[in-house]
């Protein structure tokens, strides 16, 4: 992408953030460890989640080799990396957590629009571009964000950030199949969606008889699946169209899902 795209994507980095700061700079102490629709994941592991996985796509542009030692050891061992993560944040007052996370996401930015143009880091998966790591980013935010909101009664503010979610769920079609061990249909798919002023964002050929429609906030909340399918006013046509937006996933990690009581989610990087 152009060096363009990479700044642009990390003002809305920081602006995702920020969002979710205002949510959390207020609460009480307590409220730090209350439990989230996560089932065993509190607030403070939430952010300790986000914190811990914006140092780590930083340290993959900035020394990549170092990264990818660090990613070997966490293969190695999994559950040892899970409680690394959520391990983040122990320790230390909330407010201190959130500087901090504040602190990741700004070097982050700033480390992601002094690389070079074209160039390409590694992850937990294949290795992708800088400006595919930012957006990846802005929709783990989102995503965990909602689980916060959740979990404090809070209202979010809406905007047009969310197209970055809704994308990413949209390029995962394929992802969504091989991580069930499917394989992915090559019918074509029309998504289009109400976005946050009204207006329609669309992807996918106008004559594609498979198509899903709705609002966009609802579709970004099932493909990060922190909604269920019929709890939103989503409409899928066609098979192919049905069959993928029940486990669509945008997401990396193992394929997961979501119960009427949004108890059974299991996020991983």
């Amino acid at each position: 992408m152009p060096r363009a795209d990479v700044a642009a994507l990390s003002r809305d980095a920081i602006a995702e953030h920020d969002d979710l700061r205002a949510i959390l700079s207020d609460i009480r102490e307590e409220d730090w460890e209350r439990p989230t629709p996560a089932a065993g994941w509190t607030v403070r592991d939430q952010l300790s989640h986000l914190g811990y996985f914006d140092r780590a796509a930083r340290l993959s542009m900035v020394d990549p080799d170092a990264f990818r030692a660090a990613r070997a050891e966490a293969v190695a061992d999994i559950e040892k990396f899970v409680h690394a993560t959520l391990s983040y944040g122990q320790g230390m007052p909330g407010a201190e957590l959130l500087d901090r996370f504040t602190e990741e996401r700004r070097g982050l930015v700033e480390a992601a629009q002094a690389m070079p143009d074209g160039a390409r880091v590694p992850w937990y998966g294949p290795d992708m571009s800088v400006a595919s790591s930012i957006t990846a980013r802005i929709m783990e935010t989102w995503a965990h964000g909602q689980d916060v909101a959740d979990a404090l009664g809070a209202t979010r503010l809406l905007t047009d950030r969310i197209r970055h979610v809704c994308d990413i769920g949209i390029r995962a079609r394929p992802f969504s199949y091989r991580s069930r061990g499917l394989e992915a249909p090559e019918t074509p798919l029309r998504v289009e969606l109400v976005a946050p002023d009204g207006s329609l964002w669309e992807w996918g050929p106008s004559d594609a008889a498979d198509r899903v429609t709705g609002p966009a906030l609802d579709f970004a909340l099932v493909v990060t699946q922190r909604r269920l399918l019929a709890d939103t006013a989503l409409k899928a046509q066609g098979d192919d169209a049905r069959t993928w937006i029940a486990f669509a996933q945008a997401f990396a990690g193992n394929p997961t899902s979501t119960d009427p009581a949004r108890q059974q989610h299991s996020h991983r990087p």
